[in-house]
């Protein structure tokens, strides 16, 4: 009997702000991907008791990655496999009876102000970073579920799930925790790729969570899982990077293992792939993350808000001002003055919704920089700005790994922004190579390939199929013709609150 080499495999990639799904077909050693669904990622406010809360709308969420998922399965291709990949840090509690208790709550939701400094006092921040690695910040789930622990319902709960697994749950019955997921909790033990039992057990025991009863097992990406039961033709769902970036970088078409990476999205994830976490004091006190990568690898990286603040900004002025397309408006912003505002993107005032522009022009007042007024003095700040925020984020990684790099490769969405790319090469000094563009939907559909036998090797095969399915540019430093001087004035104006 002759057995066929799967070919077909769907990918559903969800971001913070816009999902899809993506049929992805291998063929000739290249993948051809098709989207069959794009969606945003919706939200709902709810009253509770201190008021106002943010949360994902589950129901529509799955019901959209069930649609895309059937429309890949009518498409005439023999899907075999699908793999889910999200955002991190964000979960929902699941009764025995396989029911949702609530609404996973949107990590920008304010009820974790003031909880990491709770935690620290009784916990010491340097403690959880030697065992987590993780970067903090106020929404890491471990914070999240410190702030829920008054909430009712922890009786009845029978696993916490992260998103990817929680939807994976939702189609098969299953619950999991995906390693490359568990590992923005700050519940884990990074350099083990386990759950922390001390962690565990202290943060259960001072906030009355039943942690240990309810964190599911973890497993590694590739993991072949139970079958998909609420599609008309149930397919394995494969455990993938589920944290998105873990999937994008298995896509970055590196020839080389001095590489640095951004992927650039909502968020920019800005960073080194290692073979072990960096657990330094000075790792911990500028905020560095050590989060799981795929065959076994450590993403030491730092979060950047990324293009989030364009995006916010954009919905600020469409208020009041007409739209304006997004090429038009890089284009606008390319012909504004280099550097005549920089601001630090890790100002954690950029985080939530709201008024993008004021909270960029009070930055610029505090630091004495000339304050932006139009949208393209605004477009081009940020641009600016995320470029030496990447720069400075690079070169910090590199000292505290003890590594050197030689090239930056920028994948995701804003891999197709040409300025920001070039400004990236000019802040950096190196060469940047962008692409692929959908690069955590072909890094999920990878990994499934390998899983279900179609694809064979490490990181290096997989990364020469992603090379072969993407077009990819290259930006040479100097073009622009800022001198390194003018970007360490700029990196002093920016840091110098």
């Amino acid at each position: 009997m002759t057995h066929t080499v799967p070919t077909a495999f769907a990918a559903a990639d969800l971001g913070a702000t816009s999902g899809r799904v993506i049929l992805g077909v291998l063929r000739d050693g290249a993948l051809e991907l098709r989207q069959t669904a794009r969606f945003m990622t919706p939200t709902v406010t709810t009253t509770g008791d201190a008021g106002e809360e943010l949360h994902w709308d589950f129901e529509v969420l799955v019901r959209n990655v069930q649609q895309g998922l059937e429309s890949a399965l009518a498409s005439g291709a023999e899907v075999a496999s699908m793999g889910i990949d999200t955002w991190g840090v964000d979960y929902g509690r699941v009764a025995g009876d396989g029911r949702l208790l609530e609404d996973p709550y949107n990590y920008r939701d304010a009820r974790t102000v003031g909880v990491p400094e709770k935690v620290f006092g009784q916990i010491p921040a340097a403690t959880l970073y030697g065992r987590c690695g993780l970067q903090v910040m106020p929404f890491n789930t471990i914070f999240q579920l410190v702030a829920a622990a008054g909430r009712p319902g922890w009786d009845r709960t029978d696993q916490v799930l992260l998103l990817p697994d929680l939807i994976g749950h939702w189609f098969t019955g299953v619950g999991v925790a995906e390693v490359t997921m568990a590992s923005t909790t700050g519940l884990l033990d990074v350099a083990n790729r386990r759950w922390s039992a001390e962690t565990v057990v202290e943060v259960s025991n001072l906030y009355g969570l039943p942690l240990r009863r309810v964190l599911p097992d973890l497993v590694e990406p590739g993991t072949v899982g139970a079958p998909a039961l609420k599609l008309s033709r149930p397919v394995p769902v494969v455990s993938v990077g589920g944290h998105d970036t873990a999937s994008a970088v298995v896509t970055v078409p590196t020839t080389t293992d001095n590489f640095a990476y951004v992927s650039s999205g909502t968020w920019s994830l800005v960073g080194l792939e290692l073979d072990a976490p960096v657990l330094t004091e000075e790792s911990r006190r500028l905020n560095f993350t050590n989060e799981l990568g795929v065959d076994g690898t450590v993403r030491y990286l730092k979060n950047v808000m990324g293009l989030w603040v364009l995006s916010e900004s954009v919905r600020q002025w469409e208020r009041t001002m007409p739209p304006v397309a997004i090429a038009d408006r890089v284009e606008a912003a390319g012909r504004q003055p280099a550097l005549a505002c920089v601001l630090d993107m890790n100002d954690e005032r950029l985080l939530p919704p709201g008024d993008m522009p004021g909270r960029l022009a009070e930055m610029a007042r505090e630091t004495g920089q000339p304050v932006p007024t139009t949208p393209d003095e605004f477009t081009r700040c940020i641009f600016d700005s995320l470029a030496l925020t990447y720069s400075v984020a690079i070169r910090d990684a590199c000292r505290m790994a003890g590594r050197e790099v030689e090239v930056v490769h920028i994948v995701g969405g804003g891999s197709q922004n040409a300025l920001l790319c070039q400004l990236t090469a000019e802040a950096t000094g190196l060469t940047v190579v962008a692409g692929p563009t959908e690069g955590t939907a072909m890094g999920n559909l990878l990994v499934q390939a390998r899983a279900m036998g179609a694809l064979s090797g490490g990181l290096a095969e997989l990364r020469a199929v992603a090379r072969a399915s993407s077009e990819l540019r290259t930006y040479s430093p100097g073009a622009l013709g800022i001198s390194r001087q003018q970007w360490a004035d700029a990196e002093r104006r920016a840091f110098s609150k």
